[in-house]
């Protein structure tokens, strides 16, 4: 035994006189060469040695941060992964015995923000948060490297949570394995998606991470390990990951990593109502942050995080403070930017914090004033009256529905202006899935329901229009498939039988006088349909 821990000693002093000379650039290769016999003799079965982890790692670490050479760090990163692989459980992870009187925790800690610093993404110093995709060659590799290393570490704390240090008042090994899980969990997060610093392997490696990161922890979900489980115990890592995203989030350095706002787009989307109540203020600011940007992608980006929180947290906590006024303003003002994709998110946003702010305009309790609701769809309105791109008038037509749905009756304040966008919408073929189209007949049909009383005033114009475009429709298909034809039919003629009922049989009149010679046969059989649909006194 003496003659053991004499000759572990002195090669621990041979590793400590190496990174010394690494330092003075001289050769490594002895260096690297004392660890691995070093990490062989440490994790050979018998006794366990003296010499504590902490000044093995601390070593390895100090190494591996001076060291150059490619191959040389990847050396030392195996010979490491080893070490964690095949090394006594009692001297890896305890501090008592060998490792008495040091900071096990603060050390695993260490090295492993060392490592990750390794396979760390470039930072960006131009405004776009973007940089060539040149850029991250070698990112990968690296991070497979790494996540070897973690993989093992993962591995040996799941297979030994259930190892109970000799001294009772030591730290468990699973207050180690939830402390450096979170820095693990950022990494992994960082390299799971499809972006240009990752290939297929590193991503299979991060996803791999992830699960054993949540088998570790006893967990089914990446949602359970960041939040804890229901009624349990133990505690989430969200606060933690919150804690090390909080720096690279700030106004001034969250676009120089440009990995930094997906881990927290997708970290944040995995916790649900009761938990991000209590972070609120973490995550609040950063997603107004990451909207406001100029970047469209970013602005997209960022209000999926304002509305995640708008469904999760209780709308009381959303008024304090003012924040749901303050998100009303940003989403507010996204409305003049026109983004078929950012307006596409924006419009179901803003009605989500209009039910915060506003009370139910179907409410009869009270008085129908004017509020936000008739502000944000007027400007609506305008802009679709005003709007010559497809794209865009798609996106208008989509979310109109959901805009009269939710005003009911307070629709009638804006007949006028949404008569016009109606009939103009309904003039203009927007593709073979006539997708526009659908959507304000669609809007027609709620429109009619909700403000039926006034529609007498308005038949003309909107039997002329629903004609017009039955006449289209039928007489020039184009390359309309023939299912959106027939739904585009059967929307119209459902629109001209409720304008028939709520104007007493008035429709049925007119139609009386189309010269059905004249008409497509198409035309002919769905007029036909109204009339067959007509109230019973005005057939």
């Amino acid at each position: 035994k003496a003659c053991f821990v004499l000759w572990l000693e002195r090669e621990t002093k041979h590793v400590i006189w190496s990174v010394t000379a690494i330092k003075y650039n001289q050769p490594s290769n002895t260096a690297v060469s004392s660890i691995m016999d070093l990490t062989g003799i440490l994790c050979s079965p018998g006794e366990a040695p003296s010499l504590s982890v902490v000044k093995v790692l601390s070593q390895i670490q100090d190494l591996f941060q001076v060291e150059s050479c490619p191959q040389t760090k990847e050396a030392i990163l195996q010979s490491t992964q080893h070490l964690l692989e095949t090394g006594d459980c009692h001297w890896l992870f305890s501090d008592c015995c060998a490792n008495q009187d040091t900071n096990i925790r603060a050390l695993y800690l260490d090295f492993t923000s060392t490592l990750i610093h390794y396979a760390a993404l470039p930072l960006c110093d131009t405004d776009s948060g973007e940089l060539p995709p040149g850029s991250y060659a070698g990112i990968p590799e690296k991070m497979c490297l790494v996540n070897r290393v973690f993989l093992s570490l993962l591995r040996r704390l799941e297979a030994d949570k259930g190892f109970v240090p000799c001294d009772r008042a030591a730290a468990p090994v699973r207050a180690l394995a939830h402390k450096v899980t979170p820095l693990l969990f950022v990494f992994a997060l960082t390299h799971s998606q499809d972006w240009p610093w990752t290939s297929s392997q590193s991503k299979q490696e991060a996803a791999e991470l992830l699960n054993c990161m949540i088998r570790a922890a006893g967990c089914t979900s990446a949602t359970e390990l960041l939040c804890g489980q229901d009624g349990g115990t133990d505690v989430g890592i969200l606060g933690p990951v919150l804690e090390i995203l909080k720096p690279d989030l700030k106004k001034e350095r969250w676009k120089r990593n440009e990995a930094t706002k997906h881990v927290f787009s997708w970290t944040l989307t995995q916790v649900g109502r009761p938990w991000l109540v209590e972070f609120l203020d973490c995550v609040f600011p950063p997603s107004l942050l990451i909207s406001d940007d100029y970047r469209t992608e970013n602005k997209v980006l960022g209000v999926h995080c304002l509305r995640h929180i708008i469904h999760t947290v209780p709308a009381a906590d959303l008024r304090q403070y003012n924040r749901a006024q303050v998100l009303y303003h940003a989403l507010f003002n996204h409305l003049y930017t026109p983004e078929p994709q950012l307006i596409q998110v924006v419009l179901p946003c803003l009605l989500d914090v209009l039910s915060v702010l506003e009370k139910p305009p179907e409410n009869r309790t009270a008085p129908r004033k004017s509020n936000r609701y008739d502000v944000v769809l007027r400007l609506v309105l305008t802009q679709m009256e005003m709007e010559h791109k497809i794209p865009l008038r798609r996106v208008y037509a989509r979310n109109l529905p959901l805009f009269i749905a939710r005003l009911g009756v307070v629709t009638v304040r804006h007949l006028k202006r949404l008569e016009r966008v109606i009939v103009g919408y309904l003039e203009v073929y927007d593709g073979p899935d006539e997708e526009a189209r659908l959507c304000v007949l669609d809007a027609l049909e709620k429109t009619i329901q909700q403000a039926w009383t006034r529609m007498g005033s308005r038949l003309s114009v909107l039997l002329q229009a629903l004609l017009r475009l039955l006449c289209d429709v039928c007489a020039d298909p184009g390359p309309t498939a023939p299912a959106v034809q027939e739904e585009l039919l059967r929307r119209a003629t459902h629109c001209l039988t409720l304008l028939d009922h709520c104007c007493q049989g008035r429709v049925t009149v007119l139609l009386k006088e189309v010269d059905g010679s004249c008409a497509h046969s198409r035309v002919v059989e769905c007029i036909e349909r109204v009339r067959r649909d007509a109230p019973p006194d005005c057939k």
